[in-house]
């Protein structure tokens, strides 16, 4: 087993890059990035950082040069042949032969695009443009050079024995963790920690730990190469990223109102079975499920991220209901902000009434919370979204006005359209 301090201790951004491999990224996005290489080829996406927690001054905190060597490390990165075997030939969701020739040959050829980088005061404003398929591969490599090199900046002046207690002290807070949630009966979790995990070698740990802590409980990661490295499951379906620029690209209201529906109609004859989940939160989920077409109801499941979890959970299976569909055959997957105590509570409620699963995300990957003078390794919130598309703003409402994204024209017209009311803002954390 690495001994993590060590390496801390002793590293150089040569021998431990942040980001080791295009397929250090997650599942999700590779699924996405084939559907939008065969529907929307020719659209120009732009993506940026945008530093929730403003008070984290990441311009201060992380040396601009160093920034740039990782990123352009990232830029020299193209698919090794073992992980084009491992995509080619894997076995997927029960799907062999997941991604397609075509996507693959262009995979295997791909560089990723330049970046745009530039301080801004304490901040840095870092955008990635170009064709949509391409651009989004940065999302996840960006967000975890960020993430590391903020923590690198608090370990750099740390000494060795203080490292080792450290980690000693994270590791022992995961193993507690895993111990409560093997007290839990017929438990669905896995790691969705890679976009603001602490590093690359802590979330490898933790996804070890939760495999030999867990056991069959323990269904996989969202991270691709630790997937491959591990001979784990890859988890991951769709995100917030398909319909925000479904939107954008709608001509009127009335296909605005639609663009939700035609991302999923373009999923659903791509893939079937459990890659068939709901993220109905893009542009508030009262107003998407009322409205969304019968064989939608279909579908395997519903995955919750933003606004109260049960509240969500229980908007899913009254629609359910309504729709004819028994809920206690379907899957609720529970991924915004989870730590310990909200799985313990959340698997109480509805274990029977639903499918329960849960994506554990920041907080799995990223908790060192209070074990450092003056919190500096506390995890915060940073995100890297496509802000435009083919010229126009992109808006994202969610179902916790906290987490709303776009001009304010444009998400008073969202609201508008989706018909969308009051919502109860909740504290973004992670």
């Amino acid at each position: 087993m690495v001994d993590i301090a060590t390496r801390v201790w002793n590293h150089k951004w040569k021998i431990d890059p942040i980001v080791r491999s295009l397929i250090d990224t997650d599942f999700y996005k590779l699924l996405m990035c084939q559907s939008i290489f065969r529907n929307k080829p020719d659209t120009t996406v732009t993506f940026s950082l945008i530093n929730r927690s403003k008070h984290v001054p990441l311009a201060k905190l992380i040396d601009e040069g160093e920034l740039r060597e990782q990123l352009d490390h990232i830029r020299s990165l193209s698919l090794s042949r073992g992980e084009s075997t491992w995509l080619r030939g894997n076995t997927f969701y029960g799907k062999r032969q997941m991604f397609r020739s075509d996507f693959m040959e262009w995979f295997e050829g791909l560089r990723l695009p330049p970046y745009y980088l530039e301080r801004k005061g304490d901040q840095y404003e870092l955008t990635f443009e170009g064709k949509w398929h391409e651009v989004m591969l940065w999302e996840i490599p960006a967000l975890a050079v960020l993430m590391e090199l903020r923590g690198r900046s608090v370990l750099n002046t740390m000494g060795k024995f203080e490292l080792q207690v450290l980690y000693a002290r994270a590791m022992t807070r995961v193993w507690e963790k895993i111990e409560v949630l093997r007290d839990i009966p017929n438990l669905s979790i896995a790691d969705f920690g890679t976009r603001r995990r602490h590093s690359y070698l802590w979330q490898d740990w933790c996804v070890q730990a939760m495999h030999e802590g867990l056991g069959a409980a323990f269904t996989g990661t969202s991270n691709c190469r630790i997937a491959m490295m591990r001979e784990l499951e890859a988890i991951g379906t769709n995100a917030h990223e398909l319909p925000m620029v479904y939107a954008a690209l709608a001509e009127d209201d009335a296909a605005l109102s639609q663009a939700p529906y035609d991302v999923l109609q373009d999923w659903h004859d791509e893939h079937e079975g459990n890659l068939r989940i709901i993220l109905p939160d893009t542009f508030g989920s009262k107003g998407f499920l009322k409205h969304a077409p019968d064989w939608l109801a279909g579908w395997t499941g519903v995955r919750i991220d933003s606004g109260d979890p049960a509240t969500g959970a229980n908007i899913a299976i009254d629609w359910w209901k309504e729709r004819g569909e028994d809920p206690s055959t379907k899957r609720i997957i529970f991924s915004d902000g989870l730590d310990v105590d909200k799985i313990t509570e959340l698997h109480a409620e509805f274990a029977g009434k639903v499918n329960v699963s849960f994506g554990w995300g920041t907080l799995l990957t990223n908790d060192f919370r209070g074990l450092v003078p003056n919190d500096a390794l506390a995890p915060f919130s940073l995100v890297c979204k496509a802000v435009s598309a083919n010229g126009r703003p992109t808006v994202k409402l969610s179902d916790n006005p906290n987490k709303a994204m776009g001009p304010a024209d444009e998400i008073e017209r969202y609201k508008r359209v989706f018909g969308v009311g009051d919502q109860v803002a909740e504290e973004v954390l992670v």
